[in-house]
């Protein structure tokens, strides 16, 4: 089935702007919780982690917020990746999903100039931080994205596991997948999309 030729940026923005927005909710009611980073992109493969110490311009929030695309594959029964031969006669029902990753880096602590390790209470506000942005990207992505689809009931997607990542130089963060059915707009006359 044919699809819009910008329907895997779209959702990657409708992805980010929700997950955003959560993050800026969240800040607003979690004191001392960052809100959604200065850095806030669609980006063409993995993320670089060169940005989550900056202060992007003084006043605004330290971080990177980045959704990228995994990959496409074909469905017949979502999410299941479908091993069917799609004919040469006809446009049979087979759909396109697609693979997200939303990913959310912050500053880790890190030793200071003396070489000493970062103290108990900097690691409990790191992983405090940390927490609480895991359950915005969760609630930005469950509350939020079903409702930017066209379709009737939003967008059809499973939610993949969320993972921590780091601390590694001075980022930390988490990273969502999930997979989303992309709307199909159907094939023109002759088959050809």
């Amino acid at each position: 089935m044919a699809l819009s030729p910008l329907i895997v940026h779209d959702v990657a923005e409708q992805l980010l702007a929700c997950v955003c927005a959560e993050l800026t909710l969240t800040a607003a009611k979690v004191d001392g919780q960052p809100g959604c980073p200065c850095v806030a992109c669609v980006v063409p493969g993995k993320p670089a982690w060169d940005n989550c110490t900056g202060d992007c311009s003084g006043a605004q929030t330290p971080g990177q917020l980045t959704v990228n695309l995994d990959r496409i594959y074909p469905t017949s029964a979502f999410p299941t990746e479908t091993k069917d031969v799609i004919g040469s006669r006809n446009c049979l029902p087979v759909r396109q999903a697609a693979d997200y990753v939303i990913t959310l880096l912050r500053c880790a602590p890190t030793y200071t100039g003396n070489g000493c390790p970062p103290s108990c209470e900097e690691q409990a506000a790191a992983a405090r931080i940390l927490h609480v942005d895991a359950v915005s990207v969760i609630n930005g992505v469950m509350c939020c994205f079903p409702q930017t689809g066209d379709a009737r009931r939003g967008h059809q997607f499973l939610m993949g596991a969320l993972r921590t990542l780091g601390p590694e130089g001075q980022c930390v963060g988490i990273e969502q997948r999930l997979t989303v059915a992309l709307p199909f707009c159907g094939c023109t006359a002759g088959g050809e999309s």
